[in-house]
């Protein structure tokens, strides 16, 4: 008999195929379109190459998940913290 193991660690995020949702989702959208191009192709040279974007676009985005520091580019925390309204004025010398 089959024994399967209690999922016990809640707060992670919900992952399918090793994917977020928002990244599986567009991996979901991208695999519909190559279903489309290669309906509507003809050639096996297409076929071969939707396949393989596929397949690299996967090796990326699950790349992408295991380094999410790759694409942050602004800092984690301001430079000033305050509770003053923002005028949009800059009063300071340059």
């Amino acid at each position: 008999m089959k024994r399967f193991e209690v999922y016990k660690n809640i707060r992670k995020r919900a992952v399918i195929f090793g994917l977020p949702i928002s990244l599986f989702a567009l991996m979901m959208v991208s695999i519909l379109a190559s279903l489309l191009i290669i309906i509507f192709s003809f050639s096996f040279g297409i076929i071969i190459g939707v396949l393989v974007f596929n397949a690299a676009l996967y090796v990326a985005l699950t790349r992408i998940t295991l380094n999410p520091q790759l694409f942050q580019m602004a800092k984690a925390f301001p430079r000033i913290i305050s509770n003053k309204r923002n005028s949009g004025f800059d009063y300071e010398q340059d």
